[in-house]
């Protein structure tokens, strides 16, 4: 769930088949944390279906690529059900932050695990996870000092999510030219671990340029 001051910009929210779901949704007794924690679930059956291309389910990269969308969907949806629909809560906070943080390393780690053509597949999995909740840290950080809360990338959540989409949707097809898989994930990972550094740098700029200019005193103040 989230609320209208640290409400991340999304078009979508404009579309019309988001605005009837997210009415039929908050006619309904589901709440906005339910949705949060739904978004958990479908991160982990992610996490699970590119677990099991270790053990040669090619097309489970394709499941993993659907829950990954699903669980933008519940992101997308808990906030519009909590703001639109006017179910929002005091503890809703907790249920907009904490999923996300245990939703990115679930999909980042196990897609590390699933890459089988380098040996430090997995590293690289955790560094991608540590550096994604990274981001998040900083921007809550930085909004907790009194700086504005920015959601700028290049790596943000929708960003990293539609990497890491692509690269299972890419992973089935790549047996067929070079009958082997795991390089788009390589890559998808390479790309999200360098782009969230950069990610969090630009937020901490951002954040510190904020804060020290606005404390700095006027003219009129001296």
């Amino acid at each position: 769930m989230t609320t209208l001051e640290n409400r991340r910009p999304l078009k979508v929210r404009e579309r019309e088949w988001a605005k009837r779901c997210a009415r039929w949704l908050s006619r309904r007794a589901i709440t906005p944390n339910q949705i949060s924690i739904g978004s958990v679930v479908c991160a982990l059956l992610a996490a699970l279906s590119l677990l099991a291309l270790r053990e040669g389910y090619l097309l489970a990269a394709w499941a993993a690529a659907l829950f990954i969308q699903c669980r933008l969907l519940c992101n997308l949806f808990d906030g519009m059900v909590a703001v639109e629909g006017g179910k929002s809560t005091p503890a809703g906070e907790l249920f907009n932050d904490i999923p996300d943080r245990l939703a990115d390393p679930l999909i980042l780690v196990a897609a590390g695990y699933a890459v089988a053509v380098v040996s430090w597949g997995a590293d690289l999995g955790w560094l991608a996870a540590l550096l994604a909740v990274l981001t998040a840290y900083v921007r809550t950080l930085a909004s907790a000092s009194g700086a504005p809360t920015r959601f700028t990338g290049p790596m943000a959540k929708q960003q990293r999510m539609a990497v890491m989409t692509l690269a299972a949707l890419l992973t089935p097809l790549e047996s067929f030219f070079n009958g082997t898989t795991g390089y788009a994930l390589l890559l998808a990972l390479l790309l999200i671990a360098v782009g969230s550094a950069v990610t969090a740098a630009r937020r901490t700029r951002d954040a510190f340029h904020y804060l020290t200019t606005s404390a700095m005193p006027s003219a009129s103040d001296d």
